[in-house]
């Protein structure tokens, strides 16, 4: 081979390998060219993967099977892989810390949440971040006990009954929803997170007709909101909506089965999530592996603020 030749074959051969390599790699969107402003969270309390999208009838979610499928993206390899109760669930979820938590309402979460990095980063008021829970300890959600962090950029907040946190005790979620709509409607905020007790509830009253109504009622709020989101010019096509869930429940042959939860079984861990926004794609089934903690490092990547130490990692395969 002549040198003139071999110098071409060189350059073919880099050049088909930097094809190649090009080809397998998947470079994220730069995070300025999102049309998303606003991020929403609906976080349905402790339904098993088995009685929603793990149910081939999708029986229970109607909504999220045929309504909202077809505007995002369902995970179906989705997990909790930190302790499996509610509030360490939504500490995970909003921090992207994974953490052994008091689950009454009497600790704070260690690390900053994505509403405080957001109020910081932004320099807007409270009313731009909200918590709106049926459940009043997840009042515990807008602060944490990071000394640089505790008690500043802290989100509104509407938890329990008549929105009066710690102490105030459930309500009902048909409520929790209503005012979900009023606070949306009126300061609309750029980010919330929505929790409703049900059908984690019902699940420990050991109650499985109403388990699956919470399940189902669940479902039906959520399309409500994205119609919604839908519907109102603020939020109308610069809107991501996440609908996910803090834990699963026991298997059948696991403890006292789907009454209870907080253990490593496959029920407690494998949750749900779903993404839809006018960024993500549409109509699709992915099969990555994805836990909580990556929910808030994808929401931070779009909306263009960092969260400092988290292993969660951003979601890219989300986006068209």
């Amino acid at each position: 081979m002549t040198a003139r030749r071999y110098s071409i074959f060189i350059v073919l051969s880099l050049t088909v390998f930097i094809l190649v390599i090009s080809g397998c790699r998947k470079d994220p969107p730069p995070g300025n060219h999102f049309k998303t402003e606003s991020v929403i969270i609906i976080v349905v309390d402790g339904p098993r993967y088995s009685e929603t999208w793990g149910d081939n009838s999708h029986q229970y979610i109607p909504h999220l099977a045929n309504d909202l499928f077809p505007f995002g993206t369902v995970f179906t390899t989705f997990s909790n892989n930190g302790p499996t109760y509610t509030t360490a669930g939504h500490t995970a979820i909003t921090t992207g810390f994974y953490q052994e938590i008091n689950n009454a309402g009497n600790e704070l979460p260690q690390n900053p949440s994505l509403f405080q990095y957001y109020l910081k980063t932004t320099g807007k008021d409270s009313t731009a971040a909200w918590v709106i829970a049926s459940k009043d300890k997840l009042e515990i959600l807008r602060n944490c006990n990071d000394d640089e962090w505790k008690n500043k950029y802290l989100p509104s907040a509407d938890c329990g009954i008549n929105g009066g946190g710690i102490g105030s005790g459930y309500r009902h979620d048909s409520a929790t929803f209503n005012q979900t709509i009023s606070i949306l409607s009126t300061y609309h905020p750029n980010i919330a997170l929505i929790n409703f007790r049900e059908p984690d509830f019902s699940g420990h009253q050991n109650n499985w007709i109403n388990y699956l109504q919470g399940i189902t009622d669940t479902d039906y709020y959520s399309w409500m909101i994205w119609k919604y989101l839908q519907s109102d010019p603020f939020y109308a096509n610069k809107t991501s909506l996440f609908i996910t869930n803090d834990h699963g429940r026991h298997l059948d042959t696991v403890s006292v089965g789907f009454a209870g939860h907080g253990d490593t079984c496959e029920g407690c861990r494998h949750i749900t999530l779903f993404a839809a926004g006018p960024d993500f794609s549409k109509n699709t089934i992915q099969t990555q592996v994805r836990e909580q903690i990556d929910i808030p490092a994808t929401i931070a990547y779009m909306l263009k603020f960092r969260m400092e130490g988290t292993e969660g990692k951003i979601m890219y395969e989300l986006f068209e």
